[in-house]
């Protein structure tokens, strides 16, 4: 089944997809608005409500309002933008990061998972830990987990999407990895400033990298299901699955508020009053 080229056998199928996804998505989209709390931080909140604890103890704020996400999803997800955008300029190269840096990367999971377990513990009463957790380090260590995401799916989607995409590594020296290190620390420092003026944005943008990732994966997926991969040279050639791919992130986040809205009747975080 070849529906999603420009070169294609059925063109009246391309063209109802045309009309039917552009519809399916603005329905979507005005149905999520409408039913999700007002404000720009109050769409960040119902994004982040679907995929976060959002527990107040465990999360940033600016001045006195909770950040939509949690200190470790803030870090994970600022740092897979972070890493999206030092990666763009080599928008299609394919291979994954050298060994060397893959097992840095590795160590960047184990750490993440380590802290995370850590911190789970102490949600139990009487558990044994290793340490206090503190939200700073569930900052870095989100933010570093954020920089081997990116570097990894950046990849899986450029080798997707790409009819010309090449088997070159987007992360193959340890400057470019200190780099990104260095600026991963600067942007945790920020988060750490608590200054609402940095804090806003950088709020807004952490939220909108967890419907970016969905997007890019379900793109994948949808290009799978049609057998659509590696069709394109262009943006302006993909909208149409990457707006599938967006869509059907949104239905996701939109049944999942659902959900814990219906379970919990509130759009605070875990053990709010």
């Amino acid at each position: 089944m070849t529906l999603l080229t420009t070169s294609n056998p059925h063109p009246n199928r391309v063209i109802a997809l045309k009309i039917f996804v552009p519809t399916v998505a603005f329905l979507v989209l005005a149905a999520w608005i409408i039913n999700t709390p007002a404000g720009l931080l109050g769409k960040a909140d119902a994004i982040a409500y679907a995929i976060c604890h959002r527990i107040a103890a465990r999360s940033f704020s600016i001045g006195d309002r909770q950040m939509p996400l949690c200190a470790r999803c803030t870090g994970m997800y600022l740092g897979t933008l972070l890493g999206f955008l030092f990666q763009f300029k080599h928008e299609k190269r394919g291979g994954m990061p050298v060994l060397k840096i893959m097992i840095l990367l590795g160590i960047f999971l184990v750490g993440f998972g380590i802290d995370g377990v850590n911190s789970y513990l102490h949600l139990i009463p009487n558990a044994p830990s290793l340490y206090t957790p503190e939200n700073w380090l569930r900052l870095v260590t989100g933010t570093a987990l954020g920089i081997g995401i990116a570097a990894v799916l950046l990849p899986v989607f450029n080798q997707s999407i790409w009819a010309d995409w090449t088997d070159k590594p987007i992360l193959h020296s340890w400057k470019q990895v200190g780099a990104l290190v260095l600026i991963g620390a600067v942007l945790d420092i920020t988060v750490l400033s608590g200054n609402p003026i940095l804090l806003y944005p950088l709020a807004l943008l952490g939220s909108a990298t967890v419907l970016v990732i969905l997007g890019m994966i379900y793109t994948i997926v949808w290009l799978m299901l049609f057998k659509q991969e590696n069709k394109y040279h262009t943006i302006k050639e993909v909208w149409l699955p990457l707006l599938a791919g967006f869509t059907t992130a949104l239905i996701q986040i939109s049944f999942m508020d659902w959900g814990r809205y219906a379970l919990t009747g509130t759009w605070k975080g875990f053990f709010s009053s």
